[in-house]
């Protein structure tokens, strides 16, 4: 399944093919799985709700898919009744908790990217606990994982990436991230072609500036015209060489 193949088919037959050698390659789905779904209303969250759906036959694997959208008391316009409509069109049921991210700040404390991340993923996986769910799909592509492993390299000076597949030592949950073989503009052109329309409001704490610094420098050695090939290329480095940096 090489990149001249995808060039040939649309936009949602790549997700489609591009999910299911992920899937494979690294065993995230696996028989009798319950996937809890991390669902913003967004393009990423959105597009791999219906690509699990979609990719069950080519799949043939028996697997239960729920979605779990989590409100906050700061971003309150998601459009939560057509999120619901696209993942009930799915097959995939949909549950929606509100967590107090702003209010659980101590005093002196500023909101901040990383705080409210900790607490939606405590309560995701609160609920996968609680709910029977033995992993969490999240929706990162392969832009995001290339991103935050230059970033823990130059800004950090960790050799860190962000796992496909992490195995929770505490917890009897796995985060799987289906979408790391996809570049973001590819999804994008899948949520046109399958009018996924965004239904999340947009983060006021989420401009972070040294991801856009880095993204541009990813950018500018990686091209435009095979970027995906390259990109592809480092993800495949950082899980077969001496250590495997995409599963924990």
């Amino acid at each position: 399944m090489g990149a001249r193949f995808f060039r040939k088919t649309g936009a949602s037959e790549q997700v489609k093919k591009f999910v299911v050698k992920m899937v494979m390659e690294r065993s995230l789905v696996n028989e009798g799985d319950r996937i809890l779904i991390a669902v913003s209303g967004g393009k990423d969250s959105s597009v791999l709700a219906w690509a699990l759906s979609a990719v069950r036959p080519a799949l043939k694997i028996n697997y239960e898919l729920s979605a779990l959208h989590i409100s906050t008391d700061f971003c309150a316009c998601c459009k939560k009744s057509v999120l619901g409509q696209r993942l009930k069109e799915w097959g995939i049921p949909f549950a929606d908790i509100f967590v107090p991210v702003i209010r659980r700040l101590k005093e002196g404390e500023k909101m901040n990217c990383y705080w409210c991340s900790t607490m939606r993923r405590t309560e995701l996986l609160k609920y996968a606990v609680e709910n029977g769910f033995n992993k969490i799909a999240l929706g990162h592509h392969l832009d995001d994982i290339i991103e935050t492993f230059f970033m823990n390299m130059c800004f950090k000076g960790e050799l860190l990436a962000m796992p496909i597949l992490l195995n929770y030592r505490k917890y009897p949950v796995s985060l799987i991230r289906p979408l790391a073989l996809l570049e973001e503009k590819q999804i994008i052109a899948c949520a046109a072609e399958q009018n996924i329309l965004k239904a999340a409001c947009t983060c006021p704490y989420g401009q972070n500036s040294k991801r856009r610094e880095m993204r541009s420098r990813i950018a500018d050695f990686t091209g435009d015209k095979d970027s995906g090939v390259t990109k592809r290329r480092i993800l495949k480095a950082l899980g077969e060489g001496k250590f495997d940096f995409l599963t924990e």
